[in-house]
């Protein structure tokens, strides 16, 4: 499906400190992909498919490579490590979609993204079950002192006291955030005899038998494992830290998979040292390697009460083949038909196949009248309309109108000339 790109004229000068740059109207032809961090194959084989040219690189890039390799590219995907800035979304000038291969999006200005008029897509559901399993298998682990026994092994000493193994059956799991991964975990954990009590900052549904804790105090106090899946949001850093710890149950276990800067790793180092905290398990640090191979340094090395893990919480093949499936599909489809649906910084909506008609994507700040003044233009225009959608954010409006006959270059151009307006795209 072709498309043609334009964009609003010269800001005026109340509003030009604010006008954002916008996109060419010529387009590559055909649109160029960026995929880095090795994201699946699926992925580029769904994208070339499409008639899609794609590039695709094993590590992440540095803020300075990125704006230099994005010349020309329409779509970017990454995963958690590289760093899409303000800087990066500005230098882009056709970059039109951005897919997060992963489920966190923090490391990709979702404003700066917005107020250029470009979707950002991410994988919420497709790595779940993932990090699920790897935290139950470390609720496992820990509770039964496989570490601690197989670092006896390899050093040569046989200990085959029971000693304070136990099982999790009949233990309490605490889970602080209870969104998609913790409500799964809650399901799968209670499947196994746990007991599971949850907090969350917002008001969840609590799933089978588990309970709302009415403060993280009370679950700290109360758990014998606490397993963290909260997101990435400014509010979460430094979640746990001396004064968390100290709170937890003696002999417990704590595990994080969420976000590296959600611990004060320090804090924990001197918990677990102390003996309050039975062990330990760490999948995300503040500071991580952009590629493998590469050196890494943690407080948390030496201690043999402590499972590391590089971030792999979603890496599994099934995940990273599902991820590669699930990103591209809604890249294609805002591309090919203006569908935003799940998109993170965007007005969410979903549009039916267009069929025998253009369509006309129109991407503004939102403000009074603007839906009032496209409609005038089509009017002027003598258009045949179709049928007309709206969203907004409190940020950006989007409206997408089908028509009926050609459109004349002039609908395009008087649609730009309407204040506020961020970037028009037409589908035929």
């Amino acid at each position: 499906m072709k498309t043609a790109t334009s964009a609003p004229p010269e800001a005026s000068a109340a509003h030009a400190e604010h006008q954002p740059e916008i996109m060419s109207a010529t387009r590559p032809n055909p649109r160029r992909a960026l995929l880095l961090e090795n994201i699946h194959p699926r992925a580029a084989d769904r994208l070339r498919g499409a008639g899609l040219e794609v590039e695709t690189c094993r590590g992440s890039l540095t803020e300075l490579e990125l704006k230099d390799r994005l010349a020309g590219v329409s779509v970017l995907g990454v995963r958690s490590k590289t760093q899409v800035t303000e800087e990066v979304v500005e230098a882009a000038s056709d970059l039109e979609v951005v897919g997060a291969f992963c489920i966190g999006t923090n490391q990709i200005d979702l404003d700066a993204c917005l107020a250029r008029g470009i979707p950002v897509f991410n994988a919420p559901f497709s790595n779940t079950r993932s990090v699920v399993e790897l935290a139950l298998g470390q609720i496992i682990v820990l509770l039964r002192n496989v570490l601690e026994k197989s670092s006896l092994l390899h050093r040569g000493e046989w200990r085959k006291s029971s000693g304070s193994a136990r099982e999790v059956r009949g233990k309490r799991l605490g889970i602080v955030g209870y969104g998609k991964i913790g409500a799964q975990l809650s399901i799968l954990a209670e499947a196994l005899g746990m007991d599971v009590r949850f907090y969350d900052v917002e008001e969840k549904l609590a799933l089978g038998n588990a309970e709302p804790c009415r403060t993280l105090d009370e679950l700290l106090a109360t758990s014998d494992v606490v397993s963290v899946h909260v997101d990435g949001r400014a509010d979460n850093r430094n979640l746990f830290g001396a004064r968390e710890f100290a709170a937890m149950k003696d002999d417990s276990v704590f595990i994080n998979l969420s976000r590296g800067f959600v611990v004060d790793l320090e804090a924990l180092r001197e918990a677990l040292e102390s003996g309050k905290l039975r062990s330990a398990a760490v999948d995300v640090f503040p500071r991580e390697p952009k590629q493998d191979g590469s050196g890494f340094e943690s407080p948390l090395q030496g201690l043999d009460n402590v499972l590391l893990t590089p971030h792999i919480g979603g890496s599994t093949e099934e995940a990273q083949e599902n991820i590669g499936n699930f990103v591209p599909d809604k890249l294609l489809n805002y591309l090919e038909m203006g569908t935003t649906s799940l998109a993170v910084n965007f007005p969410n909506l979903q549009l039916p196949e267009l069929r025998g008609a253009h369509r006309l994507l129109h991407i503004h700040r939102n403000v009074p009248g603007i839906l009032a003044q496209i409609n005038q233009v089509l009017a002027e225009q003598e258009m045949n309309v179709r049928g007309q959608y709206l969203k907004t954010t409190d940020e950006v409006g989007y409206v997408i109108t089908d028509v009926g006959r050609d459109y004349d270059e002039g609908v395009v151009q008087a649609l730009r000339q309407i204040p506020e307006t961020i970037r028009v795209r037409v589908l035929y």
